[in-house]
């Protein structure tokens, strides 16, 4: 029988303890200071913290005194901690009644694999609960001062991972890459020439800005700015990993005015009246 199928065994006991509980806390995407004020009341009463590798030091500043705080961290072809094994261990520690504490960066319901814990935790009759985060989408259009919506320009926000579960890209692009759409890549740093060349071949212009903001609310901040066609060069150029978004704003085309003359044609007509 394995870990996942019968979490008690980690760390075996004679005595049936009280069931403890599951919070799932987002630390949003770097600095301490975006954490809610739940998310701090949460950190304070845990007995347990099982934490991200994006998660800053700062924020684990947070967790009371006596409180336990254990890395669980995943890199790219670095799996010491595999999901089926975080999933085990904090059930195994809310079996034995302990407060626990998923620490996890940016919003837990965001690319953040909540569904796999909460369904451990259910599958064991544990107490779960999640507390949002900020999510790097919102921290870098604040930190850009870029609003991710603007009238009449773009009237929807589309988050999406440029890496599914397989490591290949999603195949439907065309599907989200329309006009008045703010698209907000996520996990996309070592797909980038194949989003370029999918998002032009769903008849994005290869000169469209676009932005990539990494390190997000981090004292290493910082942005590029690129068009679609230059993404992956500039970005090797200039050096840019992960963690990343890329942002890019497709505006819906200008609508015509009344009697189907454009305010650019009615501009050049006074213009041309004015000259004569």
């Amino acid at each position: 029988m394995s870990y996942l199928q019968n979490p008690a065994t980690i760390v075996p006991s004679t005595v049936t303890p009280p069931r403890g509980r599951i919070a799932l806390v987002g630390a949003g995407p770097g600095a301490a200071d975006h954490l809610t004020l739940r998310a701090v009341r949460c950190l304070g009463q845990a007995d347990v913290i099982y934490y991200d590798r994006l998660v800053e030091p700062e924020v684990l500043a947070f967790a009371r005194p006596g409180a336990a705080c254990i890395f669980v961290g995943k890199e790219v072809g670095a799996h010491s901690w595999p999901q089926a094994r975080i999933d085990a261990t904090i059930v195994a520690a809310a079996l034995q009644g302990k407060r626990v504490v998923r620490l996890k960066s940016g919003d837990p319901s965001v690319f953040g694999r909540a569904a796999e814990e909460i369904a451990a935790a259910r599958a064991h009759g544990i107490d779960i609960e999640i507390i949002p985060g900020v999510t790097a989408a919102s921290a870098a259009a604040a930190s850009l001062c870029q609003p991710l919506t603007q009238r009449g320009v773009t009237d929807r926000v589309v988050l999406a991972t440029a890496t599914c579960c397989t490591g290949e890209m999603p195949s439907q692009i065309g599907e989200i890459a329309r006009p008045g759409t703010s698209l907000v890549f996520y996990m996309a740093m070592t797909q980038l020439r194949a989003l370029s060349d999918q998002l032009i071949a769903a008849g994005v212009a290869p000169d469209q800005p676009v932005t990539v903001a990494t390190n997000v609310s981090r004292a290493n901040e910082r942005s590029l700015t690129t068009t679609v066609a230059q993404l992956w060069q500039d970005c090797e150029a200039a050096k840019v990993r992960n963690p990343a978004v890329i942002l890019i704003e497709l505006a819906k085309p200008p609508e015509p005015q009344p009697g189907g003359i454009s305010f650019a044609a009615q501009s050049a007509s006074a213009a041309a009246v004015s000259a004569s």
